[in-house]
């Protein structure tokens, strides 16, 4: 039997709704994937073992690599994880399990603020507030300025992710005695841990790609450091400058540096999808 002239049209408005979605679809993921592949083909080029184990080499000479910025990058994540995972996880806890009232609601305002502020102003506040009292550029300051970035997204997931706990848990460990705190600690905090790693993995990964508020805090260094109180290299500021550079050397490591810095990002992001599917339901 033949459809008739209103199941003809429902279908065809069926077809065209389901194509405008399909042409919405492939107009979202162009870019990314025109992004990720054209990086990826310019970034294979000069990806060797050379490039995580070298410095870079003076100017006019070619070859070196990004040994210092890379170990560099991992050393201002560890700072800002230091600096920032405890006060982000633990104002959280706060807003999920005690805060109420106008400072619950004050707190809340101030993450939410300072999650939109401009990645720049916080190199500036931090350069102003540390880096003149210190006199010098230093890891210490990039990596406290890089955890004032994260610490909102970490405070947002974190008290998310508790409220989402069963309260039945809450109830079982108060009536057997265990006090409020050592419950939100031991057993609310536990229940949500994938959960709170995941949005853990997300504010590592917008960090790891900041370079505004290193070019103010932990500036630059052209060789290795460890040193703490000293100027250190980072791949993202390491990329700006080899990139806005006229050698053709630099230019090839700085997409190189940019592949390094893509597949950070996307392993991160695979561990909090990872995360995500075994957190609480």
């Amino acid at each position: 039997m033949e459809p008739g002239p209103g199941e003809r049209r429902r279908q065809a408005r069926s077809y065209f709704w389901t194509g405008l979605c399909a042409l919405c679809a492939a107009l979202v993921l162009a870019p990314l994937l025109s992004i990720f592949l054209y990086v990826v083909t310019r970034g294979l080029e000069g990806l060797s073992l050379t490039f995580f184990t070298s410095l870079p080499k003076p100017v006019g000479e070619t070859g070196g690599g990004m040994g210092n910025a890379v170990t560099g990058t991992l050393t201002l994540i560890g700072l800002a994880c230091l600096f920032g995972l405890p006060v982000g996880i633990l104002a959280g806890v706060y807003l999920a399990e005690v805060g109420k009232g106008r400072l619950a609601s004050a707190i809340r305002f101030v993450a939410d603020v300072l999650g939109g502020v401009p990645s720049i102003t916080i190199g500036v506040f931090v350069y102003a507030t540390i880096v003149i009292a210190m006199k010098r550029f230093s890891a210490l300051a990039g990596g406290f300025a890089l955890a004032i970035v994260m610490v909102p997204t970490v405070t947002r997931t974190t008290e998310e992710l508790l409220r989402m706990v069963p309260g039945h848990l809450r109830e079982a460990s108060l009536a057997l005695g265990v006090p409020a705190w050592r419950t939100s600690l031991l057993v609310v905090l536990r229940t949500a841990g994938p959960g709170i790693a995941t949005g853990i993995m997300l504010a590592i990964a917008r960090i790891a790609g900041e370079t505004a508020p290193l070019l103010f805090t932990a500036f630059n260094n052209r060789y290795w450091s460890s040193a703490l109180d000293k100027p250190i290299a980072s791949l993202p500021v390491q990329i700006l400058t080899y990139a806005t550079s006229p050698y053709k050397d630099w230019q090839s490591q700085a997409w190189t540096g940019a592949l390094v810095l893509v597949a950070i990002v996307f392993v991160l992001n695979l561990v909090a999808r990872f995360a995500t599917s075994r957190g609480p339901r």
